[in-house]
């Protein structure tokens, strides 16, 4: 394949549903709180806390079984971090790390209910090419690269309540 059939080839992006039970994404919520996020709010980039490299090898290895089967590419954990987003945060684009290589990431929606407008965003060339909805249990699988980038949207102030927990796993082959 030529460099430019490279950069446009067709990418997987998929969401596979009920990949982590009600109860075991509150178990690892309630992990995720223990251990602390760290707020992030550099307004022009995003607003939203952060926890990284949370200590879940299991769950992990899990989704990177999850991952190769839906590719096809024997894959290892390069980097991964949790998001919690409540009312009023939300991550910009144009701020989103693009990757010369085609890595895979993973968004787990570890949320205890589903949040109406509280979607991920992937971006090819700036126009919004993949969209993942708020459903818990559910594991987005997004190849990455060049032209890719990622925004979560802004969460309504209308329901201060909401709270949205997503893990975000980038993959690179082993």
């Amino acid at each position: 394949m030529t460099a430019l059939e490279e950069l446009f080839a067709s990418r997987i992006a998929v969401v596979v549903p009920d990949v982590v039970g009600t109860a075991a994404a509150a178990e690892v919520r309630a992990r995720l709180e223990r251990t602390g996020y760290t707020r992030y709010g550099l307004v022009d980039r995003g607003s939203y806390d952060l926890l990284t490299s949370p200590a879940e090898p299991a769950l992990l290895a899990a989704l990177v079984g999850v991952a190769a089967k839906v590719t096809g590419r024997t894959l290892v954990v390069s980097e991964a971090r949790a998001l919690r987003l409540r009312a009023g945060d939300y991550l910009l684009a144009h701020h989103d790390r693009v990757h010369a290589d085609h890595p895979v990431e993973l968004v787990l929606d570890l949320s205890a209910t589903s949040v109406p407008g509280a979607e991920v965003h992937y971006r090819r060339a700036g126009q919004v090419s993949f969209r993942v909805t708020s459903t818990p249990g559910a594991l987005a699988v997004v190849e990455r690269g060049p032209t890719v980038t990622c925004n979560h949207t802004y969460l309504s102030k209308l329901h201060p309540e909401v709270e949205v927990v997503r893990l975000v796993v980038l993959l690179r082959d082993s």
